[in-house]
């Protein structure tokens, strides 16, 4: 791993215990303010930034770190921005991939983010609209993005939820590799520990079968670990695929 790489900074404004989920996207939590004062301790609803089931992140009684909501006109007042677990804070707020991603293309953080010439986001391609294409001489290379905040024995694992969405950008890769282009998935993975990543198969193996696909077709994937030590996210370096999904 390299040394530590700030990224993007990432304030925080309140702590707070989750009490509770009522959907996907909205939490009750118990939040006191960074006086820690024990008279401003109140519950709020909070916004869940993500998609994900993030069952082992988001239960009753873990520890949060939140954000105060710009728009005043909201329902909710907070943003969920991370976690806590035994790694550290996790950030769980996926309104940040854009940026961070953008960060990793500038950066060059892989052999296959090199000597681009043009650099376009959200672009339509099929019947979805990828994260990013990228121009490298009379090249086009098609990228989308995932987030990845799961972990087991040290194997960063997506998704955590079903997600056809998430198939579908897959398929389009293995579209755009078929048509003559080049296409690259960056997996940006939220655990410090993660030593290497694949598809969770287990919870979508649809998904799981279009990853082996895309592998199989020369969509490259490049796994980008990341920490948030509580006001930046810090770059960590890349893994490999974990065994069985390498070509070999």
């Amino acid at each position: 791993m390299p040394e530590k790489e700030v990224v993007i900074e990432i304030p925080w404004d309140a702590e707070a215990k989750l009490m509770s989920r009522p959907n996907r996207f909205l939490g009750i939590v118990d939040i006191r303010s960074i006086s820690g004062s024990p008279a401003d301790v109140q519950e709020e609803k909070v916004h869940i930034h993500d998609p994900g089931r993030l069952e082992d992140l988001l239960y009753a009684g873990n520890d949060l770190l939140l954000k105060k909501a710009a728009n005043t006109n909201r329902k909710t007042g907070w943003d969920v921005i991370a976690a806590k677990a035994d790694d550290g804070w996790i950030l769980i707020n996926s309104a940040f991939h854009r940026k961070i991603a953008e960060w990793a293309i500038r950066n060059e953080v892989s052999p296959f983010l090199e000597g681009l010439d043009s650099v376009a986001a959200e672009q339509k391609f099929g019947d979805s609209r990828l994260d990013f294409l990228l121009g490298k001489g009379n090249k086009k290379i098609w990228v989308e993005v995932k987030g990845c905040t799961l972990i087991n024995d040290r194997k960063a694992i997506f998704p955590d939820a079903p997600t056809s969405r998430g198939r579908r950008h897959i398929e389009e890769l293995i579209k755009a590799v078929s048509g003559g282009d080049e296409a690259l998935l960056i997996v940006l993975i939220f655990r410090p520990n993660a030593q290497c990543f694949a598809p969770n198969e287990v919870i979508d193996p649809d998904l799981a079968a279009a990853f082996r696909d895309a592998i199989d077709a020369g969509v490259n994937v490049c796994p980008l670990v990341f920490n948030y030590e509580g006001r930046e996210i810090i770059y960590r370096g890349n893994i490999p695929l974990c065994d069985g999904w390498k070509l070999l």
